[in-house]
């Protein structure tokens, strides 16, 4: 990174060199802290500018280096920062793209900040379990309001500029080239003789703050993410830059930093964001193969989750016709589409206009011809039936342009029985996306026998564009989530079997975590749709043992929310789940025809044996090459399943509680109920012998 003195009218520019995001690696903090010293020792330079230039300002600290000695090399990120108060020469910062983190940190240790009009300013540490360590909550409620800054780190999320300069935290917007719109600011800065207004020395803004704000932010946190830790911490340091000189407030809020950065669930978090990246990754395919081009998009079936993937494609702004065979079908699914968008709009995320321009982009049609004639890529959503889908596929294989991807959304099929009815099994790949399709980060890229590399690439980069997480999966029953989550499943229902009550379950779930209990998640989407697997499994794998109890439920009518009883009872309209006599009564019948002996089941034994199952699926899996590596399957759990990123996911889980720890306990198992189904994967084994972990 080099220097650039602008001599004219006594500005020194000093810019970042450190792509893609001009992170803050010890390296790049010990040439920018050389850099400014040496710029502020020149009696010609009047004031300095710090810049990335027109791409990003700053991505933030190296998190590679976060508990590595570079995180301790000289100048520390505190001290880099804090230096810029001993500066005697106007400093400003000049944003483009964005400031995130650390990056914002040292933009607000300047005494002014002109940024890009589409440029982004964020504080995301509490994504990675942590707080600003480098004086951020204790800068930023002295730029703009707390009722605004307290939020802004609680969230994660980050500020437009034009809502950072409406708050205060930019001095100056730039609609123009940046650097020079920057040069021509400080001028003016110069011309005015502004003053070096260090932020240390304002005031926190809290004039319009509610006076119980802070314990309103605390009872939120504690009722949507019990225990956040980080979250917690923030408020904390928020209310110490109220009360606290800022001196105090920065050593308090860096004390809470460090303890925080050693916590288990900041180290899963940072593991969770890593591997989401390592996930687009494709082991076996070569980097020169191209994708191919994506324009228009069809999706067969107007459900709940054929429109959901329809709004996927819209908000993308990829064309998209729907398609469905009965009017009455496609109606309802276009009525869902409005529906969400309307409450897009309701909620201030998307303008009336934005509304209209975006509706216009789904074709609802009966004519699956005409449809699928002319677009590049095309879902497949109808019911889950293998003949269905194969009839569809082989009219695509008919009907379809040459050069079009034919994706099927099933959840638990053989993909590769579908690709066989087409003349095209190269253009064949699966696409499962999670319900709701619109809302739900995960999507499973399930690559057939036969599947093109081209095909793949495209399918994994058209996921990003849908805003997706796309991990790949090899076909299997049930490919990465499902086939785990059978597993996770038979164990709840055996927990049943052997006296664990159906709300205990749940409830031991929900405190480890989990964003639902297994038996509510059922009712939410639908007890049918895990009878029809059980059955097929009944005939397909008659190895894999099942509690009979939720076939006693469902034979009883009972489905779920959408028949207001499954294992909980609802009442019209609402999602509350409430205890039914009716269910504990289904579950008492059964017991008693089985004899199973009951007995008092601990929490902690229910965590255990739920979180067991799933890492001892996951780890056949790898074992199988159905997922690539550890890591994908734990994005597919943080991102589909609702299992608690502050625990990283099942493989991480195992690994914490060490492999041969993880083993000893299922050897303990297999002595009990139905312990046949307790075979530890041969790679669990393997590793644990090794001493090694799941990677």
């Amino acid at each position: 990174m080099e220097s650039a003195y602008v001599v004219k009218d006594g500005v020194a520019v000093v810019s970042f060199d450190n792509p893609p995001v001009n992170s803050l690696s010890a390296v790049q903090r010990k040439k920018l802290h050389e850099q400014i010293l040496h710029s502020a020792a020149r009696q010609e330079v009047q004031a300095i500018v710090v810049t990335g230039g027109e791409g990003p300002f700053c991505g933030g600290a190296e998190i590679r280096e976060f508990n590595t000695p570079a995180q301790k090399a000289a100048p520390t990120m505190p001290e880099l920062i804090e230096g810029l108060d001993k500066v005697d020469k106007l400093l400003i910062a000049a944003i483009g793209g964005f400031a995130y983190g650390a990056g914002l940190e040292l933009a607000m240790a300047l005494h002014y900040r002109i940024a890009s009009a589409y440029a982004q300013l964020g504080l995301p540490e509490v994504k990675f379990g942590f707080l600003p360590g480098a004086g951020g909550t204790q800068r930023l409620p002295r730029l703009m309001p707390m009722e605004h800054a307290a939020p802004l780190m609680l969230s994660g999320v980050p500020l437009g500029a034009q809502q950072a300069f409406d708050y205060g935290l930019v001095d100056h917007l730039s609609h123009g080239e940046l650097l020079e719109d920057a040069l021509a600011y400080v001028r003016q800065l110069i011309a005015a003789r502004m003053p070096l207004r260090r932020t240390s020395a304002l005031p926190a803004r809290m004039a319009s703050a509610p006076p119980e704000l802070f314990a309103t932010l605390r009872a939120d946190i504690n009722k949507r993410t019990p225990g956040h830790k980080g979250k917690l911490s923030i408020v904390d340091c928020c209310e110490a830059a109220t009360t606290l000189p800022f001196e105090t407030g920065r050593e308090f809020e860096r004390a809470r930093f460090l303890k925080l950065l050693a916590t288990p669930e900041s180290k899963a978090l940072r593991y969770n964001f890593f591997a989401e990246r390592q996930a687009a990754k494709i082991a076996d395919v070569s980097p020169d193969v191209r994708p191919r081009e994506i324009r228009k998009a069809a999706v067969i079936g107007a459900g709940t989750m054929g429109a959901g993937i329809a709004i996927c494609f819209a908000s993308a702004g990829i064309p998209v016709a729907l398609v469905d065979a009965q009017s009455e079908g496609l109606e309802r699914g276009m009525a869902t589409i409005r529906g969400v968008f309307d409450a897009q709009v309701d909620k201030g995320r998307l303008t009336q206009e934005a509304r209209e321009r975006t509706l216009q982009l789904v074709t609802p049609t009966l004519d699956f011809a005409s449809a699928v004639s002319c677009v590049d890529v095309i879902v497949e959503a109808v019911f889950e039936r293998l003949d269905l889908k194969q009839q569809i596929f082989r009219d695509l294989d008919r009907l379809a342009p040459k050069g079009a991807i034919l994706a099927t959304n099933t959840s638990m099929l053989d993909i590769d029985q579908i690709a066989a009815v087409t003349q095209r099994e190269a253009d064949v790949i699966g696409m499962h996306f999670f319900s709701p399709a619109h809302v739900m980060r995960l999507l499973e890229v399930v690559r057939c026998a036969n599947t093109s590399d081209d095909v793949l690439v495209t399918v994994m980069q058209l996921a990003r564009k849908l805003q997706k997480t796309a991990v790949l999966s090899r076909v299997c029953d049930g490919f990465i989530g499902n086939r785990m989550l059978q597993r996770y499943l038979q164990q709840s229902l055996f927990l049943l079997d052997e006296g664990c009550s159906i709300a205990q379950i749940d409830g031991a779930m929900e405190k480890f975590g989990m964003a639902m209990g297994p038996f509510a998640v059922g009712d939410l989407s639908g007890l049918d749709i895990g009878w029809s697997i059980r059955k097929r499994r009944y005939v397909e794998q008659p190895e894999m043992v099942y509690s009979r109890i939720a076939d006693r439920i469902c034979e009883a009518g009972r489905l779920g929310q959408k028949t207001g009883k499954g294992w909980y009872r609802y009442e019209p309209g609402s999602r509350k789940r409430l205890p039914d006599p009716e269910a504990d009564q289904i579950l008492h019948a059964y017991r008693e025809e089985t004899g199973v002996a009951q007995r008092v089941v601990s929490d902690d034994e229910i965590v255990d044996r739920l979180m067991l199952a799933l890492a001892n699926e996951g780890a056949r899996i790898l074992d199988e090459a159905v997922a690539q590596r550890a890591s994908d399957i734990d994005v597919v759990y943080a991102t589909g399943y609702g299992f608690p990123v502050t625990k990283g996911g099942p493989m991480h889980y195992a690994n914490t509680l060490g492999l041969g720890e993880v083993l000893a306990r299922i050897r303990k198992y297999q002595q009990g109920y139905q312990g046949g189904q307790w075979q530890p994967s041969p790679l669990l084994v393997q590793l644990a012998g090794q001493g090694a972990s799941f990677e």
